[in-house]
């Protein structure tokens, strides 16, 4: 399996007047606007997936819409062990209900998304450290979805994704 870990675009800073629940908190207009042109570039590395996982948090869940719309994916499934703040084990026994698959893509947050990449490569936490930034895109190889058996193919900024968008034209 090729297994997509995409972290959400920027979003707007925490408010609890404006959003009292983190979950709601939404993408920013830069956000949108830079992840719609990063989805674009990541079109052209990824034409295709075969399902995409998404929180249902506001930010992630957008920025997974924009994947359907720029990048062409699937239309997202909602995957709360994707949520912020989940254990990584949810996030495992969720991705093994998949594991037929030949490509997936988890949209979510930070720093679930690299303690997954962590555990999926290493097995354990403190052996190696990754970081997904906002609108980036870390890929996988998987063999079954087992602790310390992944492989790291790539892992691309959204400054690079913006600028294959750009060479696209």
């Amino acid at each position: 399996m090729e297994l997509y870990l995409v972290r959400h675009a920027i979003a707007f800073e925490r408010d609890p007047a404006r959003w009292p629940a983190d979950g709601e908190r939404p993408l920013s207009p830069k956000g949108e606007a830079r992840f719609s042109q990063a989805a674009r570039g990541l079109k052209r590395i990824v034409p295709a997936v075969d399902v995409v996982l998404s929180s249902p948090f506001a930010r992630a869940w957008r920025t997974a819409e924009l994947l359907v719309k720029e990048a062409g994916w699937p239309a997202p499934e909602p995957v709360r062990a994707f949520e912020a703040g989940q254990r990584v084990t949810r996030a495992v026994t969720a991705l093994r209900g998949y594991a037929d698959r030949q490509s997936v893509a988890v949209v979510g947050h930070e720093p679930n998304l690299s303690e997954l990449a962590v555990h999926l490569l290493a097995g354990t936490e403190g052996d190696l450290a990754i970081e997904v930034k906002k609108g980036g895109v870390v890929c996988l190889g998987l063999d079954g979805v087992r602790s310390g058996t992944a492989w790291l193919r790539w892992s691309v900024s959204p400054k690079i994704l913006r600028a294959l968008a750009s060479q696209a034209r």
